[in-house]
């Protein structure tokens, strides 16, 4: 019996910085597995460095990754893994937060081919599916039928089926519908001795010896387990073999965290979506008041009872839609009368019932942004899982909490707990020091002095996310030694060899190794990092390990939301091609030791070449990372101190086009049409591009007069002024009818984004500093209006990042507007004529990200424009989609979202796209709209009306 394989085999190869290949031993192993299965192989460092980790702490580096095709290739695949003694670990969309989802030898990736939805049988109420199957594709084949699968984690957009089985997740419906294991029918599986089984009730699938183990243990499962726990999901649940349930194999597998066998395929229960779901918002004073009345609300049979408390809603225009309180339940019912029962029943403070739709999902919003709000600490620092999701029985969940904060404060540890107060399962972000030996030692500390807490509570370690790394090791404290010895039994009957997740649940590696901090720069208190654009690994490598991974850049379908993130990842469907992947590509280059080249890593590179800068992650990321200004600063690191021909062409073109449309005007529109124009400026022919204009913008405002007295200052940015100078006369012409006298800048200004974008970040700083000198001429203390999105967002967001050392840059930062903001806070009492018109197009993804479109919603409902803009990145985004080998991504990008939204549109719609590219794109793609700026429709409304 081999348990837990030491595999002495390191596989892979790829090119050092002189582009020699490097090969290193036991190739053998990819050539067998390239040999036995049909579908992909990959040991490369890309494929290593991608798979590294899951949305946990920690980190173990592959040998390689396989993606079978079908169940025969899988088996096949382990075949070849068990002869080379190489472990195995399954792994779905990788948003386990125990590190459950890594492992050092094989990754079998379940989500690129066995992702199908085999069967649903609407009368029977089941469905088959392939474990890569991500749950809101089954829950929107589900959903014509009036039907659901129960259980939803907070990742449904991106969780698959098999990785929910393997932790046995549960999410905020669990109160009504309980836990995966409570709806999966039947499973089967693969065991790494090739084995196959169909599991289900009456001991059926079970390996030779398991029910004579169970039946001699069975006072043990009868008295060892908590009771009273409706989210108990620690250890193996042995008690589903008792005889009194049924002996059920199936159930018994969920939440064993691929350790026993490898799903592929599975019958799942679904349940009746509600009929007339009611939201009901109940405020109490405090948290501890919310936690002590969850239990109370259970008999009235919600749907769901989430809670949170008010540290958890820092944006005061947040708060504003809750009902009066320090802390919230928000429980959902099927039908008004059982909202009103509910109410009559809480004793709140206050309660909002919401029957609206649109509504419940805005109140939703402000409880899904909390999550994301707990990985940073009111003070702006990094909060980490680790003790992430505890579950005691609810009726003791006020007491747990109020220990919980007090052994928080002993410690000195910051966390805000919300989660399943219904079910007691707490989540939490805690801002542990994960960098240094102190801060780790202090981590294994307080997590076994919080175990004890929880055990003392009768409480689960695990309420949803299972052990893992991260609480495998306390097990004991739960369970005792005699129950986990079980444990370990149990695992040696289904793997014998040891070769599915060794480390994980069983025989666990400590709590605080192999953490992904180790290795990268420490940043201590009070320390500056590198500052921005300094082209430094290091800098990268420590802003990369912010992305926690939970992978919301990988939701996709017409589920995911009207958010921009991660365009790119949606067109290709490519790990590498997420915001996640990419920041674990960049992770793994800081560390040096599986992407060896640093900024010279051509992996990186190939990785960063989608990405469109749409600074999408900006926004919708829960914590932030910004993959535009990551890109940014790896191009300029990368290609630093090599000569100018080294660069892509169109990083000398595309990216200096502010440079040469100033020197070159008008004459650059019979330079394209020269042969070899498109090649020789390292543009793709698929694209025309676009005309100077006649005339510049800047040439057209200085020879009209006005007698007004400037109230703003109007950025001529290059494209407004030399591509579209239609659209700066028009903002003129509004401006002016809203009795707003507007000035331009004093000399040639530009925001720098060009420069950035294509990594020339030293170029950009002279070309920000040069404007700053500019406007230190203009008149003082008057807005900026600036509008073209993309360059409002550079001068908001990246010359303050460029410039910090300068005040002129967060002074002219802070004076940044957008129109419809200029015209709302200049012009408050100004009428815009009236379209009464349905309006389509997109709100620009820089937009979206760093500005925010609050006040160009408000300004379109005053001018009766109805409807909303589409989400997502039209697909050009700046030089982007002008580049060779990006104009399928491109488009693809555009049929996400963009076109789409068009051809649903009413003809007499108003196409609105207030970004240069989102128009030039949506030209090009839908050339029968003709897409224009918010500012050219009013100011066409104002010359038609009377």
């Amino acid at each position: 019996m081999r348990r837990g394989l030491r595999h002495s085999v390191v596989v892979g190869s790829h090119k050092n910085s002189a582009g020699e290949p490097v090969r290193e031993p036991a190739d053998g192993l990819a050539r067998a597995l390239r040999a036995a299965v049909s579908g992909d192989v990959d040991f490369s460092a890309t494929a290593r460095a991608l798979t590294s980790m899951d949305a946990s702490n920690y980190r173990r580096v592959p040998l390689g990754v396989v993606a079978p095709r079908d169940a025969d290739d899988l088996a096949a695949a382990l075949a070849v893994c068990r002869t080379y003694e190489v472990p195995v670990v399954a792994r779905g969309g990788g948003t386990s937060i125990a590190g459950q989802a890594t492992g050092t030898g094989v990754v079998l990736d379940l989500t690129r081919h066995m992702r199908q939805l085999v069967s649903l049988d609407p009368e029977a109420r089941t469905a088959v599916v392939q474990p890569g199957l991500v749950l809101d594709r089954l829950r929107d084949a589900a959903r014509p039928h009036g039907l659901t699968f129960g259980p939803d984690p907070s990742t449904h957009s991106r969780c698959t089926l098999g990785g929910m089985i393997g932790n046995n997740a549960c999410g905020a419906h669990s109160v009504a519908w309980g836990t995966t294991a409570d709806n999966v029918r039947a499973l089967d599986v693969v065991t790494y001795d090739g084995r196959r089984a169909t599991l289900g009730k009456r001991w059926q699938g079970a390996p030779a010896g398991l029910r004579e183990l169970v039946g001699s243990r069975l006072a043990l499962l009868r008295t060892g387990y908590p009771q009273g726990l409706p989210r108990r999901i620690s250890g193996y649940a042995l008690d589903a073999l008792l005889p009194e349930r049924g002996a059920d194999v199936a159930r018994f597998l969920c939440g064993s965290e691929g350790t026993l066998g490898v799903v592929t395929e599975a019958t799942v229960r679904l349940v009746p979506l509600p009929a007339e779901p009611v939201l009901v918002v109940l405020g109490y004073a405090d948290e501890s008041a919310a936690a002590d009345a969850a239990a109370g609300l259970l008999p009235y049979r919600p749907l769901t009872v989430e809670g949170m408390a008010a540290d958890l809603v820092r944006d005061g225009a947040g708060r504003a839609g809750l009902p009066r309180g320090g802390a919230w339940l928000f429980a959902e019912v099927d039908g008004a009368g059982a909202a009103g029962a509910l109410v009559r029943a809480a004793d709140a403070l206050d309660a909002l019932v919401v029957r609206d739709p649109a509504g419940q999902r805005a109140l939703w919003r402000i409880r899904e942004d909390a999550a994301g709000t707990a990985t940073r600490t009111p003070e702006g620092g990094e909060a980490w899982p680790g003790w992430e999701d505890c579950a005691v029985p609810p009726a003791r969940l006020g007491s747990y909490l109020r220990a919980f904060r007090s052994l928080l404060r002993q410690y000195g540890l910051h966390g805000v707990p919300y989660g399943h107060f219904g079910d007691g399962c707490v989540h939490v972000r805690i801002d542990f020091d994960l960098w240094t030996p102190d801060g780790v030692a202090r981590f294994r500390e307080f997590s076994a002095d919080v175990a004890d807490l929880v055990v003392a509570h009768g409480g689960s370690l695990s309420g949803e996310h299972g052990d893992g790394k991260a609480r495998a090791e306390l097990l004991p404290r739960m369970y005792g030694d005699e129950l986990v010895a079980l444990f370990g039994a149990v695992k040696d009957l289904w793997d014998p060899d040891g070769g599915l997740n060794p480390g994980m649940l069983v025989r666990p590696e400590p709590l605080d190794s192999g953490l992904r901090f180790t290795g990268l720069p420490v940043v201590r208190a009070g320390e500056e990092p590198p500052e921005p654009g300094a082209g430094s690994v290091a800098r990268l490598g420590r802003e990369a390990a912010r992305c926690v991974g939970v992978a919301k850049c990988r939701a996709e379908g017409p589920s995911s939301g009207p958010g921009v993130m991660c365009p790119s990842y949606r067109a290709t469907g490519e790990e590498r091609h997420s915001t996640r992947g990419r920041a674990r590509l960049l992770h793994e280059m800081a560390l040096g030791g599986t992407i060896t080249d640093g900024l010279r890593s051509e992996e990186v590179r190939e990785a960063l070449d989608l990405c469109l800068s749409c600074k999408g992650c900006r926004s919708d990321c829960p914590v932030g990372v910004d993959m535009a200004a990551y890109k940014a600063e790896f191009l300029h690191g990368h290609y630093a101190g090599r000569r100018a021909l080294g660069r892509p062409r169109s990083h000398w073109s595309m990216g200096g086009l502010p440079h040469w449309l100033d020197v070159f005007g008008r004459g650059l529109n019979a330079a394209m049409r020269l042969p070899f124009a498109a090649r020789i400026a390292g543009v793709t022919p698929e694209r025309a591009m676009p005309r100077v204009a006649e005339r510049s913008f800047v040439s057209w405002f200085g020879e009209r007069a006005s007698g007004r007295p400037p109230a703003l200052t109007l950025w001529p940015d290059t494209f407004t002024d030399h591509l579209a100078p239609h659209v700066g006369a028009a903002a003129v012409r509004v401006m002016e009818a809203a009795g707003l006298g507007v000035a331009l800048p004093p000399g040639r200004v530009c925001c720098g984004l060009t420069y950035v974008s294509t990594g020339r970040l030293d170029a950009a700083r002279r070309v920000m500093r040069r404007t700053l000198d500019v406007m230190d001429e203009a008149a003082p203390g008057l807005p900026v209006v600036v509008l073209e999105p993309s360059c409002a967002a550079a001068l908001r967001g990246d010359l303050p990042e460029l410039l910090p050392d300068d005040p002129r840059a967060a002074r002219l930062a802070a004076s940044v507007r957008t129109f419809a903001e200029a015209l709302e806070e200049l012009a408050p009492d100004w009428t815009p004529p009236r379209l009464g018109r349905p309006v389509a197009g997109q709100t620009h993804c820089h937009q979206h990200a760093v500005l925010g479109d609050a006040a160009d919603r408000r300004l379109r409902r005053r001018a009766g424009l109805d409807g909303e803009l589409a989400g997502g990145c039209c697909g050009l985004a700046g030089d982007f989609g002008f580049e060779p080998g990006h104009y399928e991504v491109s488009m693809a990008c555009a049929e996400d979202q963009l076109l789409p939204a068009l051809r649903a549109a009413p003809p007499d719609a108003v196409v609105l796209a207030d970004g240069f590219s989102c128009r030039t794109q949506i030209t090009h793609a839908a050339g029968d709209r003709h897409p224009r700026h918010l500012a050219e429709v009013l100011a066409e409304a104002l010359d038609e009306s009377p």
